[in-house]
Order: structure tokens, then C-alpha cells, then sequence
């Protein structure tokens, strides 16, 4: 390709709303566009690194025995009423009526159709097991999208579907989804950890992972143990409260001293201005969900753990609740309330149920209690684990080892769905005894859109991106230092047509442009390998620039040749 055909245009400075570096030189190399919050354009560049994604997919998991399909984005409503589906995604399904006022969704992931597909099509245990999967665009209506391609409202995604006879079968095909995930990210030069996570809407009850990709700006916090293999998402990390606290006699204690605390709301504000530890005082957080008011209590060092909280309650979404109910609950505002004399149900978080004594809020306005002692001044019965684990907490695998905390980008997802789908969509065949059982199903995302920032957010420097090898949009950029120059512009166009020639993507920059801008565009694209034709182009030799590592070395121009084509059939390269 040469430059002077290829539409891009680069940036010197990034658009306001850009604020990670993935979305900053995405945008400014000129591999995306946006359209609206959360949509976007894929310029040739952007297009040409999703191709060779794509392909790695495609290699990986047809060589695992995976069938290609393509299912329709638009999908009957009655579908996700059929699965149960259709309120618990609630707002970020995309939603439309046809002129015959019949709904539909644009599906943001395909449990419902591929399971229909099925019902449809297998009838008999001997045509399973099978998997399928598909390369499509997804639709979430995403309440705040943001970051870039990390967070948006249409995305391009890689779902692939198992079904099999039995849970056995399905643990196989689990496992071989878990090693091609690992290959398909190792290939695409990315730093990433699997751990254990929550199913989320997908729903399911068997084992899950989560693929991160390590990154400081990912919304995803990892908890990883220092001793043994452990490594999970923070909402699925079980905290060791270790053996119940042995309750003294509470005669005589002194009761619960009020002290003034005004304007004093928050922890930090407990702590700096009445010289407070976190660790001494209980947060009363009021809470509604499944048609119920409760408070939960953790200490003021921890955070309430909401998926924990749900699954003790056996209810859906729980919210913080809003003014009138915290008022009728504590008769008091948020900042102020305490767990004494409440009227709604306590959760107690194990780690408040081992304190001797505590501070928490004393239910008036500017006002706080010391001496509360849990047991005495407020009830045990419902105690828990309902808190995010910190660092320094025992590993729950191994006991031993201490947790420590990574951020994450998730850009896959493996599930056991085992029957949840196939009993309510009635997707069954007969088994050997001649008996209809329902398939036993697991489902496998990798958001490719997402992959793509994540790639670009860890493969970067002050000069702009650097793609990994097998993932560059052109295999080698060839920089013409002067058009206007005969020599180097006829060896320019040799090494040019020479490569091409072999096979190997080349993107030659035949503008009219000073050298410092194709410099400064080169290092912004990043293509890992650029070949510079200068004033040695008389003596046949160029410059040979490795943009990782910044090394620079004049070689002749058969040398060239040869370490070009070496990097076409390097580890990982998806296609030429």
C-alpha cells in the first residue's frame, strides 16, 4: 500500500474526550473515528490489525474443532422472555419494534438464538458434541460508555457456544476453550491473567474465568496470592474471617458515648478531623432490593461487596438507598446513621463481628457514638462475609499465601452454562436409552474491539503505538526521506516491489512530505519495522529501525529482504 492512497490522517493533539492512551493514539494514528459516545468507525488501519485478530481466532478455533456461523444481531424479543432474560438485562438491551409492532433486540450476545438453533437441528445424542462460534457485532446500551473502544455501545466480538451430552463432555470442552484462549492471547503479544469470576448476566452455575489484561487503567480489580496459583476478579474473592471472636460478658461495660462530629460524613472526615482510625469505625450502609430495606455493616477500612450481599439475600440488583428511605430506616441522613436501634434487617460483615468495641454514626445529625460493642448494642444474627477482601487478607485457596491487587481489562470470558438455556429454551435430545435430555452448554466471549485497545494501551511509548509483530496493520513501513531524490526514490520502489513480490505487507511512504513528519507519523502508527531509504540509496543500503527497541542499523538492501521476510512467518503473524 502506498501512503499517498491510504486514508489517514494523524492528529498532533487528541480530541478533549479521549483520556486513556489506548483511545488518545487510536485516535490520533488515525485508526478510529467516532461517530457517537460509545460508536465508532474503523479507519483501513484499525480495520487491518481487527483482520489479523480475526484470523488468529479463526485459526485457533477451528483447530480445536470449532465451526464458523453467522447469527442475525436482530433477534425476537420472545426469545429473551423465553430464557427469563429480557428484564434481568433490563436498560443496556437495546430495544426496537418493526412496522408490524412486533419487538425485537439487538442482541448483545447470542445464548438465546444459538440455543433455538440447536433445538432445531440436533435431536440425537450422536450428532454432539459440537461448538460453534461466529465473529459479530454486539449491541449494549451502555449507560456512560467511555475510554475508547474499552467501554462502548456497539462492539465487535468472538462468541463461540458448546453442547454436549453430559457435564463430563462439557468440562473437556471447557478446557479446550481455556488453552485456546491462552494461545489466541499469547499470539496476539498480550500480558493477561485468568481468574476466577462472577457469571454475571450470562447466568450459569458452573465454573467460569475471566481473561485481564493487565493495565492500570482497567475497571477490574484482580487479587492474585503470593504463594499459590490463585487469581481471581475482587467480586469473587471469599474473605477468611477465621474462628468466631469469644464474647466477653458485657455487664458493667460502659454504654455508648455521644461525641459531636459536625460536617463529619465520611470516614476520611472522621479521620482527620477527630483523629479517628478507619479500622475503629463501623460504615451503616442502608440498602434496598427484592422489595426490601437492610443495612450492612463494614468496618472503615473495607467496602461492601454487593455480589456477595445478593447472594446471601437470594435477590437480583441492590442499590444504596435514597433519602426517604434511609430517613424512615435510621431516622437520620446518610454520614450520621448507626446500627443501633434500627428498624430494617442488619447484615454484619464477620470483620465487624470480631471488634471488642467501635465508633458509628449515632442516628442524629452531626453526631457519632464510641464504646458501641457488637453483641450488645446491636444484634449478630446475620453475619457474613459481605466485604471486597483488602491486601493483605489470607489467600482462600491455600490459607497461607497474602492477596495483592492488579487492575484489569477483561477481554474474554469462558462459562459452564451447563443446562440453563437448553431446559428453558427446550433445547433436548435423546440419549442412549432412547430418553430426551437437555444439552449441556458453555459459552466463550473474546471482545476482539476491546482486545484491540487493550493491545494498544499496553504496547506504546512517547512517540505513539507499537504493535506487536503479528498484529501490525503492515508488516514493514517504508519511508521515502525525498521523493524529489532519484536514487532513493528508485530504491525505494524496488524494496517495494521486491516485497510485495514475496508476499509481505509493505506501506510505503511516498509523499511529498519533510522527513520529520514521516518520522513523527511513523512512530505514531507503530508498525514495528520500518525500513528508511536515505542519501545512502546510491550505495544500495538503507536504514533498518526496530521501533521497539529503537535500534537502528544500515544493512544492504538484499540483507533487508531477508529479515523482512523472516518476520512473515514470526511467532504469532496471522497473515502477510
Amino acid at each position: 500500500m502506498r501512503q499517498t492512497n491510504l486514508l489517514v490522517t494523524t492528529l498532533r493533539e487528541a480530541p478533549a474526550e479521549a483520556e486513556t492512551r489506548s483511545h488518545q493514539l487510536l485516535l490520533r494514528a488515525g485508526y478510529i473515528r467516532q461517530v457517537a459516545a460509545g460508536v465508532y468507525t474503523y479507519l483501513p488501519l484499525g480495520r487491518r490489525v481487527l483482520r489479523r485478530m480475526e484470523q488468529i481466532v479463526r485459526q485457533e478455533m477451528e483447530s480445536a474443532g470449532a465451526q464458523e456461523v453467522l447469527m442475525p444481531s436482530l433477534q425476537p424479543a420472545e426469545l429473551w422472555r423465553e430464557s427469563e432474560r429480557y428484564e434481568v438485562y433490563g436498560k443496556e438491551l437495546m430495544k426496537l419494534r418493526d412496522r408490524h409492532d412486533r419487538e425485537f433486540v439487538l442482541g448483545p450476545t447470542h445464548e438465546e438464538v444459538v440455543t433455538a438453533l440447536m433445538r432445531g437441528e440436533i435431536s440425537s445424542y450422536r450428532r454432539l458434541p459440537v461448538t460453534v462460534y461466529q465473529i459479530q457485532t454486539k449491541f449494549r446500551d451502555e449507560r456512560r460508555p467511555r475510554s475508547g473502544l474499552l467501554r462502548g455501545r456497539e462492539f465487535l466480538m468472538k462468541d463461540a457456544y458448546s453442547f454436549d451430552t453430559d457435564w463430563d463432555g462439557l468440562d473437556q470442552a471447557y478446557q479446550v476453550m481455556y488453552s485456546v484462549y491462552e494461545r489466541i492471547f499469547d499470539r496476539c503479544g498480550l500480558k493477561y491473567r485468568a481468574v476466577q469470576a462472577n457469571a454475571g448476566a450470562i447466568g450459569g452455575k458452573g465454573q467460569n474465568h475471566e481473561f485481564m489484561a493487565l493495565s492500570e487503567i482497567g475497571e477490574d480489580t484482580i487479587a492474585v496470592c503470593s504463594l499459590c496459583g490463585y487469581a481471581a476478579n475482587l467480586e469473587q474473592v471469599e474473605v477468611q474471617s477465621g474462628a468466631a471472636p469469644h464474647r466477653p460478658d458485657f455487664a458493667g461495660r460502659p454504654a455508648p458515648e455521644r461525641f459531636h462530629t459536625p460536617a463529619q460524613k465520611t470516614i476520611q472526615q472522621l479521620e482527620q478531623e477527630s483523629q479517628l482510625r478507619p479500622q475503629d469505625i463501623i460504615k451503616t450502609l442502608i440498602y434496598t432490593g427484592g422489595g426490601k430495606t437492610f443495612a450492612v455493616l463494614v468496618r472503615g477500612d473495607h467496602e461492601v461487596n454487593e455480589l456477595k450481599v445478593q447472594k446471601y439475600l437470594g435477590c437480583g440488583d441492590i442499590t444504596l438507598a435514597d433519602y426517604e428511605h434511609v430517613q424512615e430506616a435510621a431516622g437520620t441522613g446518610s454520614g450520621y446513621v448507626g446500627p443501633a436501634g434500627l428498624s430494617v434487617p442488619i447484615l454484619v460483615d464477620a470483620a465487624v463481628a470480631a471488634m471488642t468495641e467501635a465508633v458509628t454514626g449515632a442516628g442524629a445529625e452531626d453526631y457519632h457514638l464510641r464504646g458501641v460493642v457488637p453483641g450488645r448494642d446491636f444484634p449478630l444474627t446475620q453475619v457474613g462475609d459481605f466485604r471486597n477482601a483488602v491486601t493483605g487478607d489470607s489467600c482462600p485457596q491455600c490459607g497461607e499465601g497474602e492477596l495483592d491487587f492488579h487492575q484489569g481489562i477483561e477481554v474474554g470470558h469462558v462459562f459452564k452454562l451447563g443446562t440453563v438455556y437448553s431446559e428453558k429454551l427446550g433445547a433436548g435430545c435423546l440419549d442412549a436409552d432412547g430418553r430426551t435430555q437437555p444439552m449441556v452448554m458453555g459459552c466463550y466471549g473474546i471482545g476482539i474491539s476491546r482486545l484491540l485497545a487493550a493491545v494498544a494501551e499496553q504496547n506504546n511509548d512517547d512517540q505513539g503505538l507499537i504493535w506487536p509483530q503479528g498484529l501490525a496493520p503492515f508488516t514493514v513501513h517504508i519511508l521515502l526521506m525525498s521523493v524529489k531524490d532519484t536514487a532513493q526514490r528508485e530504491l525505494s520502489e524496488a524494496l517495494y516491489a521486491r516485497l510485495t513480490s514475496l508476499g509481505i505487507d509493505s506501506l510505503l511512504d511516498d509523499r511529498d512530505e519533510r522527513a520529520g513528519v514521516k518520522f513523527k507519523d511513523a512512530g505514531l502508527i507503530g508498525i514495528p519495522v520500518a525500513l528508511v531509504v536515505g542519501k545512502l540509496a546510491t550505495e544500495q543500503r538503507i536504514e533498518y529501525m526496530d521501533r521497539r527497541t529503537g535500534n537502528k542499523e544500515v544493512i544492504d538492501i538484499g540483507e533487508a529482504v531477508l529479515r523482512v521476510s523472516s518476520l512473515k512467518s514470526a511467532p504469532g503473524t496471522a497473515f502477510a
